[in-house]
């Protein structure tokens, strides 16, 4: 888009719903909105109950900035919730909490797009500007086959994870992003019964009692490979 193209976008109004659980970041996130678009509606909400309260009361936004850690969901469950009830909103996730895998899986439940929380006012208007233009952003780094790559080898190379069988690594992979057993039983065409015993194995094979662990375990692998931040780590325990 050029730079009148952008102009004529910022001067639009624009109806945006930032969905965040940390009243300061929220406040940052509208004071920062204000700047960047010339004419913007700003509402807030800060859990998925909230959201869906907002939502009750007014049209569907045009835009909807959303943290992915809210006290009242779990994973990815509260995007494809909200993705469900707005279907044709754009929906932009920022948060701190990213990997290749779990950024792609928005990108197939229909995000617009991902930026990481420390993203400057710059990078955050270019971003908005792609979003409500119709287009999908995403930091090369979560789009390259470079990065795919780096988080499977985590499973081929890591003694904590090598021991696990093909498919308990596809299923450990839709736990790390939140998926229910239902949901990775659909999408790996097995029944729940297959996915429950699966599970049970892989969590011997792990030495570890619950979900929460398994994903704790792959998240500290994660940060000895990549590096990783500590809203990341609590997310996932989640």
């Amino acid at each position: 888009m050029n730079c009148s193209g952008r102009a004529n976008l910022f001067a639009q109004k624009l109806n945006v719903l930032v969905v965040d659980d940390h009243p300061l970041f929220s406040d940052a996130m509208a004071l920062t909105l204000e700047v960047v678009l010339e004419n913007c509606t700003i509402t807030t909400a800060s859990t998925l109950q909230e959201t869906f309260e907002v939502l009750d009361t007014q049209d569907a936004p045009d835009l909807v900035l959303l943290d992915l850690k809210l006290p009242d969901v779990s994973g990815i469950s509260g995007f494809i919730s909200l993705r469900e009830r707005i279907p044709k909103t754009r929906i932009l996730v920022i948060s701190s909490i990213a990997s290749y895998e779990l950024v792609q899986s928005l990108l197939k439940e229909g995000a617009s797009g991902f930026t990481p929380k420390d993203a400057c006012a710059e990078t955050l208007k270019y971003v908005i500007g792609e979003v409500v233009s119709g287009r999908t952003y995403v930091p090369k780094r979560y789009r390259t086959g470079r990065a795919r790559e780096a988080e499977i080898n985590i499973y081929e190379t890591t003694p904590e994870l090598s021991r696990l069988t093909p498919q308990q690594i596809k299923i450990l992979k839709l736990i790390c992003v939140g998926k229910p057993n239902k949901q990775i039983a659909y999408e790996l065409s097995l029944a729940e019964a297959t996915v429950k015993a699966h599970i049970t194995a892989l969590l011997k094979r792990l030495g570890v009692r619950n979900r929460t662990q398994a994903v704790v375990m792959v998240e500290g692998v994660m940060a000895r490979q990549f590096g990783s931040e500590p809203e990341a780590r609590a997310f996932l325990q989640h």
